[in-house]
């Protein structure tokens, strides 16, 4: 298996971004209808030298903890991370991830999400992976259940997003819970 590969997926694979990852990421990225179910962090518009200085930003990470989805092709159609935990939540992360909407509705995120979880729990040693989407993202809330993550919690009013109080769900996944 490649160095960059963290793993395979029936669609292609999750690995490190590489430089020439750019164009994709700022194409498949800009796209304020997956900037909307996003923290500020990611940019809008994401230009070219924004998707550059991304690139650059997890090539100097240690460890990298910030991936690209890859097609078949090898093109960059989305990414998928962890902010590791520090302190008493050192054995906890948090997930995050999108994917180019051209893609939305083959199962491609609930399989990433699935894949990825399962190699981060031993790749980062960490025994709870959590996510927070949205509670609007019902397309995402779907993918975490689907791979196996369970509600734990509503946030009320937590996020403001676009000038509005948004409720925040809190979905979670055990490194010793059953797959799904």
């Amino acid at each position: 298996m490649d160095d960059d590969v963290v793993v395979r997926t029936s669609f292609g694979t999750i690995r490190r971004w590489r430089a020439e990852d750019a164009p994709a990421l700022a194409r498949h990225g800009d796209d304020r209808r997956i900037w909307r179910n996003m923290s500020d962090g990611f940019p809008s518009p994401f230009t070219p030298e924004r998707a550059e200085a991304f690139i650059a930003r997890t090539l100097r990470q240690s460890p990298t903890t910030y991936f690209a989805i890859a097609g078949e092709a090898e093109e960059a159609i989305g990414g998928i991370g962890l902010g590791l935990g520090t302190d008493v939540h050192r054995h906890t992360a948090e997930l995050g991830y999108w994917l180019g909407a051209p893609l939305w509705g083959r199962g491609y995120m609930r399989e990433a999400i699935a894949c990825f979880t399962r190699a981060a729990f031993t790749r980062f040693g960490v025994s709870r992976i959590f996510a927070q989407p949205y509670a609007r993202n019902a397309g995402s809330i779907r993918a975490l259940e689907r791979a196996g993550f369970v509600l734990e919690g509503r946030l009320r009013r937590a996020v403001l997003k676009e000038g509005e109080l948004l409720d925040q769900c809190v979905y979670a996944r055990l490194v010793d819970d059953p797959e799904p």
